[in-house]
């Protein structure tokens, strides 16, 4: 089992080299207009973590950079719940856990483990068979110390139960609840502390941030745990939230957890509207992200705030909430929305968002190779509209365009232009478009500022 351990450690430590590497060719593909201090800087400043939820194949290009620049902490989305780990009984797949665990690393950044024990996105071999208590008890304390002993010393904190209570602040009718009772949060507990005693243990629910019936069942749940001596750090308020309804007693409901001597964490935080976005609805989103992470700097226990997803194109609310997105502080294009200011703004910083009434083009590149790269263009509005458009951009190092697609473009020197096609001129009012290239380069591709003309 030593051996084993090595073994995964050192691949791991490969892969963290390699993803490094990797950045050192990626570097500057940032959309040209995100704030000039990272999140992340913000964060600390603050004594914060700033985190997001990741999914480990996206984990390159503009999305693998915004990750790592931006953010000090990083949840898998998927990789390290029980359906994906063991999908057959006693067969383990760490692929993805151990990919992001390796990009964490290599950026410096925490990782946040999500999550042991759940009623759902279970293994179908686990949800369908017949198991007695001693079973099923067996079962949860051997996924248990498998996972979390994997990963000893490499996770900051683990959600180790999530989501074990109903509306009312009853116990959830579950797996582990129907079987084991009550009993299996202080259980799975001792059995993950046992497995990593320095990793920060958490209980992780949704519907809880403000005062009410869920978060006082949890309230009371966290205070006799902590008084029968449990191992238990943290709570984990999930925050997935609908426009303009951040609760008032938010701050208030994190300070009284903090007042029972366990951090608390900001762990899901999306931000759902109902669609199309436009300028009122991205105003009122900013205040409602600035009022959670405000919330949050002002309890010094509160100790980390993670967005569930920071880009449109990876967020789960569009599937989930039919006819309701825009959730997450990043538009599909990874272009900073509004939201995007108003973190910044709760943990200090000093840049605003555009103008009310403008429209802004970020270029940033999607993919590179030894001689050439693809790189792309988005012409965002918010409160505002256009026409048709053109946008122009000098390069600083030779780079070549030689294919552009739903643009027309030219280069003369290191002068590029590209105008709309005959299509896709107009940009809506909280809307955006996006053109595409691919281009040569050589020994270096610094990211050039663009005009929006």
């Amino acid at each position: 089992m030593r051996t084993s351990r090595t073994f995964s450690g050192l691949l791991r430590a490969g892969l963290a080299g390699l993803v490094a590497a990797a950045g050192l060719f990626t570097a500057g593909t940032l959309p040209a207009h995100a704030a000039d201090t990272p999140l992340r800087d913000l964060a600390a400043a603050q004594g914060k973590v700033i985190g997001t939820a990741v999914t480990g194949s996206k984990l390159t290009g503009t999305y693998g950079d915004l990750a790592g620049s931006q953010f000090s902490s990083l949840t898998p989305g998927n990789a390290m719940k029980w359906g994906t780990v063991e999908p057959t009984q006693g067969t383990f797949n760490w692929t993805e856990a151990d990919q992001i665990v390796a990009f964490a690393q290599a950026h410096n950044q925490q990782v946040r483990g999500h999550t042991l024990v759940w009623h759902s996105q279970n293994p179908s071999w686990l949800t369908n068979g017949t198991w007695t208590s001693a079973q099923l008890s067996s079962l949860l304390q051997n996924h248990i110390s498998t996972e979390v002993g994997r990963y000893k010393g490499e996770i900051a904190a683990w959600d180790v139960v999530n989501e074990p209570f109903n509306e009312d602040g009853t116990y959830r009718s579950t797996l582990w609840y129907n079987g084991l009772g009550s009993g299996y949060i202080a259980n799975a507990l001792t059995w993950a502390h046992a497995a990593d005693p320095a990793a920060k243990l958490y209980i992780n629910d949704y519907n809880v941030e403000g005062v009410n019936a869920k978060s006082d069942a949890l309230y009371n749940l966290v205070k006799s745990l902590k008084a029968a001596g449990v191992p238990i750090d943290g709570v984990g308020l999930q925050a997935h939230l609908i426009l303009g309804q951040v609760p008032s007693t938010l701050q208030q409901n994190i300070q009284r957890f903090a007042d029972l001597g366990v951090d608390v964490a900001i762990t899901e935080l999306d931000v759902r509207m109902a669609l199309p976005a436009d300028s009122t609805k991205l105003a009122q989103q900013k205040a409602d992200f600035k009022s959670v992470v405000a919330a949050c700097v002002a309890v010094s226990r509160c100790v980390n705030v993670t967005v569930w997803g920071f880009s449109d194109s990876d967020s789960w609310v569009d599937s989930t909430f039919p006819g309701y997105g825009a959730a997450t502080p990043y538009d599909a294009n990874y272009a900073p929305k509004p939201a995007y200011y108003g973190i910044s703004e709760a943990l200090g910083g000093t840049t605003t968002t555009p103008p009310t009434g403008a429209c802004t083009a970020a270029y940033s590149v999607s993919n590179q190779w030894t001689t050439g790269f693809t790189g792309q263009v988005t012409i965002s509005c918010s409160g505002a509209a256009l026409s048709s458009w053109k946008v122009s951009w000098t390069y600083g190092a030779g780079q070549q365009i030689t294919q552009a697609w739903n643009a027309t473009c030219t280069q003369s020197g290191a002068d590029v232009s590209c105008a709309n096609a005959s299509y896709n001129g107009t940009v809506a009012d909280g809307s955006s478009v996006t053109f595409g290239f691919n281009a040569s380069w050589s020994g270096s591709n610094p990211v050039p500022s663009v005009t929006l003309g």
